[in-house]
């Protein structure tokens, strides 16, 4: 088992902090594990069990609960008089009126609440309503490269590692099954897509053609990397005979970002300093999903899917990621830590190309600030040009999560 360190030592920050720790991300990235992982560091410092309460919502044993207030007096009559009580709750959001039941086991003084879920449900306006100031959330993602390497217990990988870890991505299980057999990691990909529409999509959100839909799944698969609008993709299917307009496309990612299949990210103008709402770019969860989603392999395309996996691990580092714009071009990602420092990426797969060296070196060379710049690619050699630094992809997503290293 892998230790997930990136979040386990978000929710060592918040033990025992009267707040309610919301763990939300796509479905089997591994958010029941970390509730696991976390109970164990309980037991190992003594926490007795009858102090740890642990609810499955999509376990049947937990679905016989006629209204929450029934749950609230369940959990509430097995809580221990002694010391802080935990209480873990997997896929919160199958409960109807979950954020009352949460609200009501929140004031109780000798209560610590760990919450996962699935949909950004959680964090709809409804919820955030009842619970303002008292939750705060934390986003899981599928293995990073360095979890993905401890979980193949390679400790001294190669970019030939890296190209693997594009082509089939980090889900847990996936990885598992890839060592059984390439088909059975490739029906469970399908098999949990099917799943997240079927659970977290379909239920509070109509699709009227879902043919339609499943191509733009693909198209947006198809596009990581690039820049999109509703009113261009509409254009695309129109060429396409799908029937489907702006304000469908719009809906429709809508829905896949509040799954967590897709993120989505904003282009920033650097000059104005303002958010701009066209031209941003969706970015998918997981290059494994990619792959089976489009039936084919992905080197066809590395570049792209090299930003795909820059973009989530500057998230897991706890950055806010925009796309920088500038009169000279556009810059990959403009990245500000938890602390308000802003750093500039470019990401490509060489740089030994005189034409591409001075393409992903002019948007930089514009810039009229010193925030550090660094471009990301496979090259071993790591050179400097003018302060901008050149990072080996393999090295620097090696660094450890838990860290804003650039």
């Amino acid at each position: 088992m892998v230790k997930r360190e990136i979040y386990l030592s978000q929710l060592r920050e918040l033990k025992d902090v009267q707040i309610i720790k919301v763990i939300v991300g796509v479905r089997r990235c591994g958010k029941s594990t970390l509730l696991e992982q976390c109970k164990n560091e309980l037991f190992l410092e003594g926490v007795p069990a009858t102090n740890i309460q642990h609810y499955n919502l999509e376990e049947p044993e937990n679905t016989g609960f006629e209204h929450w207030h029934d749950f609230y007096f369940h959990i509430k009559n097995s809580l221990s008089g002694k010391g802080m009580n935990y209480i873990f709750f997997d896929e919160i959001q199958m409960l109807s009126n979950f954020e009352r039941l949460l609200d009501g086991l929140h004031i109780l003084k000798n209560v610590d609440l760990y919450v996962t879920g699935s949909n950004a449900y959680l964090l709809s306006s409804e919820l955030a309503t009842i619970l303002t100031g008292r939750a705060i959330t934390i986003e899981m993602y599928p293995f990073s490269f360095l979890e993905y390497l401890e979980y193949q217990k390679n400790g001294n990988p190669s970019d030939n590692d890296l190209i693997n870890y594009l082509q089939i991505g980090g889900f847990p299980q996936a990885l598992e099954l890839l060592n059984i057999s390439h088909s059975a990691y490739e029906s469970y990909l399908k098999g949990l897509y099917s799943t997240i529409l079927e659970k977290d999509i379909k239920p509070r959100n109509a699709i009227y053609n879902e043919p339609t839909f499943e191509n733009l799944v693909r198209y947006l698969s198809d596009s990581v990397g690039s820049s999109v609008s509703a009113n261009s993709i509409a254009g695309y299917f129109r060429h396409t005979k799908d029937n489907i307009d702006d304000k469908t496309v719009n809906r429709y990612i809508s829905l896949l970002n509040k799954s967590y299949l897709f993120y989505h990210s904003n282009r920033f103008d650097l000059k104005g300093k303002k958010m701009l709402k066209t031209q941003g770019k969706e970015y998918i969860v997981d290059t494994g999903f990619r792959n089976v989603l489009l039936g084919r392999e992905n080197l066809s395309d590395l570049g792209h899917i090299l930003e795909n996996i820059v973009y989530f691990e500057l998230l897991r580092r706890r950055n806010s990621v925009w796309i920088g714009k500038n009169a000279s071009g556009e810059i990959d990602f403009v990245a500000k830590d938890s602390n308000g420092y802003t750093h500039y990426y470019q990401v490509c797969l060489t740089m030994r190309e005189e034409s591409t060296r001075e393409r992903e070196l002019s948007a930089f060379m514009k810039l009229k600030n010193h925030h550090p710049k660094t471009v990301i690619c496979l090259d071993p050699e790591e050179p400097t040009y003018n302060g901008i630094v050149q990072r080996n992809a393999t090295k620097w997503l090696m660094k450890p999560s838990t860290i804003n290293h650039y």
